[in-house]
């Protein structure tokens, strides 16, 4: 009998298992992960980016655990010897709209108590050469790591403390006795007095199979990224971001220095034909079938048509994608753009066609399934494995 079984290797469920070892020292620790290695799917797709926090609404869930989650990745760091680098962020207006847009978010930023600075057109292009805009904000603490590495090292931790991780195989459901969980796999069952599912992208399935109440349903975006030729590594410092639309809830294309050296743009958001498929035109009918079958994708799809067709022709054609690109760095041209891996976003969506924003979990009395984990996960995933371990033991 373990104490705690959590299902999912990605950095959220690592950093759970993770808290419990440090908060339960004695405790017998279980991680079970599908793939053959750890932070396989979100984890090692992302952009790499140490978020600060500024586009979030003061004092919200996101913005504190961005907060937290910056300084406690950083720690975790330095902790562990795993290189990162702070290079800073610049969020770049180009145009009258956006310099609005942009005032709101050093409002955002001063609520939430993170360092900014207004840079003006000149200063931005002194920064910056290859830069274009009418103004910026520069965000100094914004940083760049490995996650997939911050996650495998998370997992030597666990290990070093007791722990056990499983890797190679699927979890068919929890299912809950009076006083344990019953984590039934293909191969065998482990018993545990508690369990925690964080797996993403297949969320909504473990949740209900494990006979729990599910009134959303897990739709995949592709993040589409391209590398800048070897020659353009330098072409940046920072990261160079455009300023959100609120209308709309990702963040755009943008710049990003990466942790080995390359330079990469993306990511855009466009509706995935799978959820695990990274190669472009990846297709899997059942994925396809379970949000053509839920009627909060209809209303999702009705409500966001313009922008999600906007987002199919920057995945279709290169020029409309660069022309994404240019509105902020002007010089890059098409041939600069060359392939990179994508990344899968699971977004839950609602039975009224609301893209979820917010943290979402399904608790019974010994098992917590967490649904939603939006971004910033990564950056957060320390304080969101503490506020976890805290939910699963509140009824206690």
């Amino acid at each position: 009998m373990y104490d705690y079984c959590i299902v999912g290797g990605g950095i959220v469920g690592l950093a759970t298992a993770l808290t419990v070892s440090r908060n339960k020292p004695d405790a017998r620790i279980l991680v079970i992960e599908r793939e053959n290695a750890l932070a396989s799917h979100q984890t090692g797709h992302n952009s790499g980016v140490i978020h600060a926090g500024i586009y979030y609404a003061p004092k919200s869930f996101k913005a504190e655990l961005c907060r937290a989650g910056e300084s406690a990745t950083k720690a975790f760091c330095d902790e562990n010897g795993i290189v990162y680098r702070t290079p800073g962020k610049l969020v770049v207006a180009t145009d009258q709209l956006e310099m609005m847009r942009l005032a709101a978010l050093e409002v955002n930023a001063a609520a939430n108590g993170i360092s900014c600075r207004r840079l003006g057109a000149e200063e931005l292009t002194e920064m910056e050469p290859a830069a274009s805009g009418l103004g910026a904000i520069l965000v100094p603490q914004s940083g760049i790591v490995d996650y997939a590495q911050v996650g495998r090292t998370m997992a030597d931790r666990i290990r070093e403390r007791g722990g056990e991780i499983m890797t190679g195989m699927s979890v068919e459901r929890l299912e809950e006795r009076a006083d344990h969980v019953r984590v039934v796999t293909a191969e065998t069952v482990f018993e545990a007095r508690y369990a925690v599912a964080c797996v993403g992208l297949q969320a909504d399935r473990l949740a209900s199979r494990s006979s729990m109440e599910v009134d959303f349903r897990i739709v995949p975006f592709r993040g589409e990224y391209y590398a800048l030729r070897p020659e353009l590594a330098n072409l940046v410092e920072r990261m160079i971001y455009p300023v959100p639309d609120p209308a709309l809830p990702f963040l755009g294309i943008h710049l990003t220095p990466m942790i080995d050296g390359a330079l990469t743009v993306g990511p855009n958001a466009v509706l995935g034909l799978s959820r695990e498929g990274y190669p472009k035109f990846s297709v899997n009918a059942r994925d396809i079938a379970s949000y053509l079958r839920f009627p909060g994708f209809w209303k999702l799809i009705a409500a966001n048509l313009s922008s999600g067709a906007g987002e199919m022709r920057d995945s279709l054609f290169k020029s409309a994608y660069l022309e994404k690109c240019r509105k902020y760095c002007p010089s890059l041209q098409l041939e600069d753009l060359q392939p990179y891996r994508a990344g899968i976003r699971a977004q839950a969506v609602s039975r009224s066609g609301a893209l979820i924003h917010d943290f979402m979990f399904l608790r019974s009395k010994r098992a917590l399934h967490v649904c939603n984990a939006p971004s910033p996960a990564a950056t957060s995933a320390l304080p969101i494995g503490r506020m976890i371990y805290e939910r699963l033991h509140a009824a206690d």
